[in-house]
């Protein structure tokens, strides 16, 4: 039985980075078709107008052109027709990103909410897809990986896939190219990676293996069994890129290929730990907002924003396990854990944004704020992923004090799970709270009130005590001093510091952050300034340039602001007390016990 949606998808020009799309729907329409493609695409809280990407688009019935009218900036109205409505579409992409679609002669990536449109009213019904091999004699290699459920396809994986509705179609991103793969079974589910781009060396078992036992451990803190049959990760690796987006059985990664482990190399580098932590991110949303999710998703409305109160719950929660998962699995020891948060404690301090948006205010406003930063943003916005994760541990460490280590946050992602699966109707912006409280028999409300609804800092200190950490707050070494585990004394007036974040080029340093009430801010300079000259001397290393000045000191810079040279006389700050470090007193506390 023929799917009433279908779309074929070709490779029209890798050169020119366009797909040929053609839809057919099979359902009459005496009042014409009203077509849609998505604003945005679930994972990712921005509108990035996707149909901006059509390049040209019309429409037939019977092989009689049928008139297609753009109501708005993603909608076309067809005219009645008495028969199928076929359209046929091209579509630019040249998106580098795990949210579009990219081609080239190298490879081609796309989400279908990229390149699908549907029909309004049909979103309910099974859509087929069906991806066509390249035919360029240079792309005879090669193949296709997607998740989705497949009808017909060749040994390359092309041919004709099925999904049972328009959000499970838009929710499998596909693959092509010449890639590589490994799989394994955890939890004995099926798992696919899939490498694509240029990189040298890889260990391929390494990193199935290490995969293998984050997805193990995620499956089994949920509860066998898995919530699906078969999954893929999609990993692209490239120059200086990183991301991740989650989808229901699958999930689309791009990492530096310098992460990826090395043979013959058994170290665990930052980047290989990085990747790890990416990998353990996305696999956890599996369950924490691709199932458990909040209400304001269901259904998700791909025309506008999607407005919530709980991201903090669903990216912060999740960006805590990461990073958790990789202790408790084995993959690493709990000083290099500590590192990892202590460098997550030391990037929120370094925001005074955190003292202006509450984590509530920050999951709401992602729309507009946190996905479109700019120069200020440090100063203006607090993020929910670190400041989430640091709220999901303080309530962890809460829980576990406050019922003398019966209950922890786990026994409350169970209860989500256990509500998801019986209820499956999302969490209201009141319940996850509801839950948490009724979960472990605590009275949480005062926690939840400073922690989401106020910028007071939250209580970590107090908190990791309980669990044989002690946290110290210290200025900073060096610019690349993110914090850590080593402790040390602070210097007092060691270094000094403009205030600012910035970036080496050729004509000079460019402030690409100024930070609240820094020296730079304070004498004038701002975000985007390129500074040349500090004291009459041009300035290429800004950290060589303050070696050995004391606070209180006056310098002269000279800036470019747009066109126009500048002076500013900045007087020197000492580096402030922002960098965290983290000291072990006792390694047997349950919190940081292998599972």
């Amino acid at each position: 039985m023929k799917s009433p949606v279908r779309y074929r998808i070709a490779v029209a020009s890798a050169e020119a980075h366009l797909f040929d799309v053609r839809m057919q729907v099979d359902a009459a329409a005496p009042q014409g078709h009203l077509l849609r493609l998505p604003a945005w695409i679930p994972g990712s809280y921005m509108i990035r107008d996707f149909s901006r990407h059509i390049v040209r688009i019309e429409a037939s019935c019977d092989g009689q052109p049928v008139v297609l009218t753009k109501l708005d900036k993603d909608s076309w109205q067809a005219a009645p027709t008495d028969g199928p409505l076929e359209v046929r579409y091209e579509v630019y992409a040249y998106d580098l990103s795990v949210r579009g679609a990219y081609l080239d002669a190298t490879r081609g990536f796309f989400n279908p909410s990229s390149l699908c449109l549907y029909a309004e009213g049909l979103q309910h019904c099974a859509h087929e897809v069906d991806v066509r091999a390249p035919k360029a004699s240079a792309l005879r290699a090669w193949r296709l990986a997607c998740a989705l459920n497949a009808v017909k396809v060749d040994k390359a994986g092309f041919g004709r896939y099925l999904a049972k509705d328009y959000d499970a179609l838009i929710d499998h991103p596909f693959e092509l190219g010449d890639f590589e793969e490994v799989s394994f079974k955890a939890c004995g589910v099926p798992h696919r990676l899939v490498l694509s781009g240029r990189h040298h060396h890889a260990d391929l078992k390494r990193l199935a293996r290490d995969a293998k036992q984050i997805c193990e451990y995620q499956i089994r803190l949920f509860g066998k069994p898995a919530p699906f049959e078969h999954y893929l990760f999609l990993l692209y690796v490239g120059g200086g890129i990183y991301g991740g987006l989650e989808h229901r059985n699958s999930t689309a990664l791009m990492a530096d290929r310098d992460d990826l482990p090395k043979l013959g190399d058994d170290g665990l580098s930052d980047g290989y730990l990085q990747l790890l932590g990416l990998i353990s991110h996305e696999y956890f949303h599996n369950w924490n907002v691709k199932r458990i999710k909040p209400a304001a998703f269901v259904p998700y409305d791909l025309t506008r924003e999607n407005h919530t109160r709980l991201l903090w719950a669903f990216e912060g929660v999740t960006s805590y396990y990461d990073d958790l998962t990789l202790l408790r699995a084995g993959l690493i020891d709990a000083p290099r854990y500590l590192g990892l948060l202590a460098r997550t404690v030391t990037s929120v301090l370094r925001g005074s944004g955190r003292l202006k948006q509450t984590l509530e205010a920050s999951s709401f406003d992602a729309w507009t704020k946190y996905y479109k930063q700019d120069e200020n943003s440090p100063n203006a916005i607090v993020s929910y992923y670190a400041k989430g994760a640091l709220a999901a541990l303080a309530l962890d460490l809460t829980i576990r004090r406050d019922s003398d280590g019966r209950h922890s946050l786990d026994d409350v992602m169970r209860a989500l799970w256990l509500r998801e699966r019986e209820a499956g109707q999302g969490i209201g912006e009141d319940e996850w709270e509801a839950i948490a409280s009724g979960t472990t028999g605590l009275p949480l409300a005062g926690f939840f009130e400073q922690a989401l609804r106020s910028t007071s800092d939250l209580p970590l200190a107090e908190l990791l005590v309980t669990q044989g950490v002690t946290l110290q707050l210290v200025a900073a070494a060096s610019g690349a001093d993110r914090g850590g585990v080593e402790t040390r004394a602070a210097k007092s007036g060691a270094r000094v510091t403009l205030g600012v974040k910035c970036a080496p080029e050729a004509s000079g340093v460019r402030l690409m952050q100024v930070f609240d009430d820094g020296a730079a801010q304070r004498a004038g300079l701002s975000g985007g300034d390129v500074m040349v000259a500090l004291d009459g001397l041009r300035l290429t290393d800004l950290e060589r340039a303050l070696a050995g000045r004391a606070a209180g000191e006056v310098v002269a810079v000279h800036a470019f602001r747009r066109d126009e040279l500048m002076r500013f006389d900045v007087e020197l700050q000492a580096a402030p007390e922002d960098t965290c470090y983290l000291a072990l007193a006792d390694a047997g506390c349950a919190w940081l016990q292998q599972q």
